[in-house]
């Protein structure tokens, strides 16, 4: 049912990613469209029957429910606006404080994430493994820069701080602007690792279920279980605790 849902709502984001739309500032770097809203309205509707809070990126006001449907209905709204192909739409069926579905949609490359848990984690029809990398100067790893950039405050430092570490060390590093993409191809075996500071709930809800049921690991920056609004870390397994060794402190 969930992939379902996401393939009617792609229909719409596709028809704002190829046309006009209207855009609007949230913050000083942090865009909305109006199909961000609309497509969190028209899957806001059709979970209505699951019998689960709907915590949405636009709409969300209040405490976080320990059982949700997390959606974020563009994923890399930034690249969506530029026509950037990597931009999704992410949903996440939590129980219980426990990721227990995941679909990620990424229409404009035709790429359906989905995991339920204990069953695996596949892309469209194919089932997916994380990579086999061992070693971090081996490793191709991903980040993001979170918007609170512009204050240059204590997540801005440690975003210049662990790259600085991190970059020699590995053998390159990518910012596509999708958090939620970049945990899918984690799970895909297209990176080996991923971490990123300041996400919301609704940026990893899914992409946490699909790298772990595709055998990686998922923690925070000590190698603890990871809490909403900690730094993140996602890796095919082999190389988390190198990876995690030398993100540098949290100050």
């Amino acid at each position: 049912m969930l992939k379902e849902i996401l393939r009617e709502a792609g229909e719409l984001f596709l028809e704002g990613y190829h046309g006009k739309k209207v855009v609007q500032k949230k913050g000083s770097v942090d865009l909305v469209t109006e199909y961000d809203r609309r497509i969190e309205e028209f899957l806001k509707e059709r979970f209505a029957k699951y019998g689960l809070p709907v915590v949405g990126e636009e709409s969300f006001a209040g405490s976080l429910p320990d059982s949700a449907i997390f959606i974020d209905p563009i994923d890399g709204t930034t690249n969506f606006v530029h026509k950037i192909p990597f931009c999704c739409i992410s949903v996440g069926v939590w129980e219980d404080g426990e990721p227990v579905e995941a679909a990620v949609y990424n229409p404009v490359l035709s790429e359906l994430f989905w995991a339920k848990r204990g069953a695996g984690a596949f892309l469209n029809d194919e089932p997916i493994r994380v990579s086999e990398t061992s070693r971090l100067i081996d490793a191709l790893i991903a980040t993001g820069f979170p918007y609170t950039k512009v204050k240059r405050g204590r997540d801005y430092r440690f975003v210049l701080k662990s790259m600085e570490r991190l970059l020699p060390l590995t053998r390159d590093i990518r910012r596509l602007g999708s958090a939620a993409l970049d945990l899918c191809y984690v799970a895909a075996g297209r990176f080996d690792g991923f971490y990123e500071v300041n996400l919301k709930p609704w940026d990893v809800a899914a992409g946490m279920l699909l790298v772990t049921e595709a055998g990686g690991r998922v923690s925070d920056h000590r190698g603890e279980a990871y809490s909403f609004g900690e730094i993140v870390v996602a890796t095919n397994g082999h190389i988390h605790a190198d990876l995690v060794a030398n993100l540098g402190r949290w100050e």
